[in-house]
């Protein structure tokens, strides 16, 4: 199914992309289909945060970019709550 393989029950936009092997170098290959939904080309920087109980995340450093601006805008509009 294009733009990744749904899962029954699963929300639209989220996807799963299938199974990934690392290599002896510990690199591993983004699936095409991921990399095409979420532009991502040779020698692009990817963020690697990782939780010991829920696995890792990969994404974009924007991404995490725009959460960390909106949590300081969150507190800043607490501080002048109070």
């Amino acid at each position: 199914m294009a733009g990744g393989k749904h899962l029954l029950g699963m929300p639209r936009g989220r996807h799963v992309f299938g199974t990934v092997k690392v290599g002896e170098r510990g690199q591993i290959v983004i699936p095409k289909e991921a990399r095409e939904l979420f532009g991502i080309r040779p020698g692009d920087t990817l963020l690697v945060l990782g939780d010991e109980k829920n696995g890792l995340l990969v994404t974009p450093p924007d991404v995490m970019h725009d959460v960390a601006r909106q949590i300081f805008q969150n507190l800043e509009e607490e501080e002048n709550q109070k």
